[in-house]
């Protein structure tokens, strides 16, 4: 099905000539864009009736030597409920088996959210100074995000840092999904030699669970003034009872600094003023990569305005965030804390589970990415209850 190449010598001296002739990008560089489509996905072929399970084995199969990091989940009820289904979870051989006990009914939502790490960015431009360069060849990451995506079997899929859509679409589509993708309006990656086009954000759905009623994409504006980043806004409704729902995905501007956090703080706003605009009384979730801490000021923002947003692992948690949804190290040092979210109507919608992240001891201590997973953000998964 797929040809793997791969030559380490041939990797680290490619990786290294590019990463001394490339500066770190920004939004709008003044370096020359280099225009390329998705189309480096072409050697991949699956018969249109392969199952879940032999995906998943194909995938497996890939990296006989380097498999995945398992994660239990958390039920959101008593605390005697959370520790038997966690133990439940790790007495499994896999999460695959775990998960198992998810089966998606009219009633239920099981919503999967992830920065993937876009492909163009984590090899070539973000330094990952303890990640072995084949960690980072696309031929040996494509089948770990598969691998993570369908190995939770969610509903709704949503996604940042996409620079593969074509591939995930046609995987994802052997798996019942369909989906959408918006890229940034000068996205990072298409000043970088070799790349796959532009990145951006996707949604994907279960055709046999959803119907499309709406979708929506905006550059979001800060003062007015477009920004370089982007959120995309999708209305489903269930086939089942026609109920709906307001699914919104967003990556957020990077980088520490007072600026920095206003700035998010203000795309926070015009991200609001997006809900308003389309979603209407529906509940809604949120998701993404908000690259804001739960100290800054787009988190209150957000918690605090008339949808009634909560956090999902936040209300899953005694009121706190996990310690940390990204584990990096670079070239300036170790990087390890919270910046992704799912954010939902609290009174419409009831968070049932959410899926733990990794121990430092898990994960390793060169973090992530690593030939273990591949992306330094770790995936979010959270089941909910369709009260309303």
């Amino acid at each position: 099905m797929v040809a793997f190449r791969s030559s380490c010598l041939v990797l680290s001296v490619r990786r290294y000539a590019r990463l001394v002739t490339l500066p770190r990008m920004g939004s709008f560089s003044s370096s020359p864009k280099i225009i390329n489509d998705d189309v480096l996905d072409h050697d991949v072929s699956f018969p249109d009736n392969i199952s879940r399970q032999e995906l998943l084995q194909f995938c497996q199969k890939q990296y006989d030597l380097y498999p995945m990091v398992k994660r239990p989940f958390r039920r959101a009820k008593s605390n005697d409920d959370m520790l038997t289904y966690s133990l439940k979870a790790r007495k499994l051989s896999g999460v695959s088996e775990g998960c198992s006990d998810y089966i998606s009914n009219p009633l239920s939502l099981r919503i999967f959210q992830w920065n993937v790490l876009s492909q163009s960015l984590g090899q070539f431009n973000d330094n990952f100074v303890k990640c072995p360069d084949e960690a980072l060849e696309w031929h040996n990451r494509r089948f770990h995000m598969i691998e993570e995506i369908i190995e939770y079997c969610p509903d709704i899929i949503c996604l940042q840092e996409v620079d593969h859509f074509n591939f995930l679409r046609y995987v994802l589509n052997t798996q019942g999904y369909t989906g959408m993708f918006f890229p940034k309006p000068d996205s990072p990656c298409i000043y970088i030699d070799g790349n796959n086009g532009p990145d951006g954000c996707a949604i994907f759905y279960r055709k046999d669970k959803y119907e499309l009623v709406k979708k929506e994409s905006r550059i979001l504006e800060i003062w007015r003034v477009q920004s370089n980043q982007v959120a995309m806004l999708m209305i489903l409704k269930v086939l089942e009872t026609g109920k709906e729902i307001c699914v919104v995905t967003t990556h957020l501007k990077a980088r520490k600094g007072a600026l920095l956090a206003t700035l998010r703080n203000e795309q926070g706003r015009d991200l609001l003023n997006f809900l308003s605009t389309h979603c209407g009384d529906r509940p809604v979730i949120l998701c993404g990569d908000f690259n804001a801490e739960p100290t800054e000021p787009i988190y209150s923002t957000l918690l605090n305005n008339k949808f009634n947003l909560s956090s999902a692992y936040a209300d899953c948690k005694s009121s706190e965030e996990p310690p940390y949804t990204t584990w990096k190290i670079r070239e300036e040092g170790e990087v390890c804390h919270t910046i992704d979210y799912v954010f939902y109507t609290k009174d419409k919608l009831e968070v049932d589970a959410v899926l733990e992240f990794p121990t430092g001891d898990e994960i390793g201590p060169d973090r992530v990415p690593s030939n273990n997973y591949p992306s330094d953000h770790f995936s979010l998964v959270c089941d909910f209850k369709l009260s309303y």
